[in-house]
This record gives C-alpha cells, structure tokens and sequence, in this order.
C-alpha cells in the first residue's frame, strides 16, 4: 500500500521526484515504468500491473453506456508510461501537467493501491473541503460498510 504525502518541487522540465519509500514500491510491484494518467483534480499513479487490471475492468464494462467510454477516454487516452530515471524522477507530460494544472509544488500522496499528484494549491484546497465535511463523509462510509457486510 501506499501511503504518506509529501511536497516536492517540479523542475523546468517537469520531472518530478518520487519519494524514495513510493518509488521501491513502485519498483517492487513491477518490473514495468509506472503509469500516470489524468484524473479529477490530479493525476494517478499506478505500478504497471495495477494499471493493466484497473483497464480491463473500464473495458470490460458497457459500451453502450455514454459515461462509460466518457469515462475509459479520459483515464486511458491520458494515460502515459512515466520511467523513474536514475535521481528517482518521473517525467510528467505536459498534456497531463496541463490539466493538472502542476506548476512548481506538487504534492505526491500515496491512496492505497495508487499515488496522487496535486498542485499544492489544489490539494491544500481540496483537503480543507474534506476536513469540513469529515463526519458526513465519515457516516456515508460506515452506512456503506453496514451495506456490505448485509449482502455478503
């Protein structure tokens, strides 16, 4: 799992550095370079393999269904190998630098089976949404576990 944040400053040419702890991670879980594609508000991260799954499941679903190729358009034609190179950086693409709207300071967050890459001033923004809304999002959660644990 990943896990932690962290702020790092992206250089002129958009490399990025990925956290030492993230990115023998990353290598661990594959052998592959990592793949970054747009999302929201910020960018995914994925070790190669995680990647391949989560793809399959957006193409396996209905073709027929509007969001869904809305969906699988955006996350797949946005998404990019990104190599860590010998300082431990990833190259963002500017098509993905752009919509993320990444400037100088990104935050790299580590959510489970992915990384996130925010703006600073993004993220900052998004998380203060969040804590504002920490307990309603809190029982909306523990309401969909009681869910779960019903059906299984």
């Amino acid at each position: 799992m990943f896990r932690g944040r962290f702020v790092h400053t992206m250089d002129s040419k958009g490399r990025v550095s990925i956290p030492s702890g993230f990115r023998v991670e990353l290598q661990r879980r594959s052998e592959r370079a990592p793949i970054l594609t747009n999302s929201d508000q910020c960018l995914l991260l994925y070790p190669y393999e995680d990647w391949c799954a989560f793809e399959e499941r957006i193409v396996g679903l209905s073709s027929f269904d509007p969001d869904v190729l809305d969906f699988g358009r955006m996350m797949i034609s946005g998404a990019s190998e990104c190599p860590i190179d010998a300082q431990g950086r990833i190259l963002v693409p500017p098509v993905l630098r752009e919509h993320a709207r990444l400037e100088r300071e990104a935050v790299i967050a580590g959510c489970g089976q992915r990384l996130e890459l925010w703006d600073k001033g993004r993220f900052d923004a998004n998380l203060q949404k969040t804590q504002a809304r920490f307990l309603e999002i809190s029982s909306a959660i523990a309401n969909m576990a009681k869910l779960q644990k019903q059906q299984s």
